[in-house]
């Protein structure tokens, strides 16, 4: 329901194609990390560190990114690069966890679900967005593109507030720290707004792609960008 009203707010031009750019950093910057900082603050440390959930689901996500270059490079004989079969295989093994992801398995499962969730969103944003990006540079000409892209890949989730914002929460849970009143309640705010704002922001993103790929000559060159822009 929620990402349908984001869909018809900006199909109808309730809401502006301009304003979506605002909504995600309003989810990416605030709501979402102060979400993950009250999960991570009230998930036991020993849940956030289960190392046999982070074995199997980095197991499962090396082996999307490795089956799905290894069948791109085959299938098209040399026509596709690394550069696309690297980003191609992102697009197919990173899920789109912060925005859809914690909202609808939070309000499945409950609280629970805040601990698995969040491990599998610091495997993705350290191992295998990071993994692809730095892929994606093999076959350029500078011997050194792999890694530069590796540099960039890490100063990417150095900027990125969601590991940030995990750790933090982590740190909490693990030394039993809570933050003064006040400032809980602000962090609340926050992240209880992360949910709806962040299924609103989805529907609109499918809207504005709709919307804007009338005017394009090739649709898939436009989708895999809107995709990975949203992930990243």
């Amino acid at each position: 329901a929620l990402v349908l009203c984001g869909y018809v707010a900006t199909r109808r031009a309730l809401l502006p194609q301009a304003a979506i750019a605002g909504l995600n950093t309003f989810v990416l910057y605030f709501a979402l990390p102060c979400m993950l900082y009250r999960f991570g603050a009230g998930t036991p440390i020993a849940q956030l560190l289960d190392g046999s959930l982070i074995a199997v689901y980095l197991l499962c996500a090396l082996l999307m990114v490795g089956l799905t270059i290894a069948a791109t490079l085959h299938s098209d004989k040399g026509r596709i690069g690394w550069n696309d079969a690297a980003f191609g295989a992102l697009v197919a093994a990173f899920p789109n966890t912060g925005f859809m992801g914690v909202p609808l398995l939070v309000a499945l499962l409950g609280a629970q679900a805040a601990g698995p969730t969040i491990v599998t969103i610091v495997i993705d944003m350290l191992v295998t967005s990071s993994l692809c990006i730095a892929l994606s540079r093999l076959d350029g000409a500078d011997e050194h593109g792999a890694a530069r892209a590796a540099r960039l890949a890490l100063k990417g989730v150095v900027v990125n507030p969601l590991p940030w914002s995990i750790a933090l929460g982590a740190l909490a849970s693990a030394v039993d720290f809570a933050l003064p009143k006040p400032v809980m309640g602000t962090v609340s705010l926050l992240a209880d707004a992360a949910s709806p704002v962040a299924l609103f922001t989805i529907g609109a993103v499918l809207a504005r792609s709709q919307m804007n790929s009338v005017s394009r000559t090739l649709l898939g060159d436009y989708v895999p960008v809107a995709l990975i822009k949203l992930m990243i």
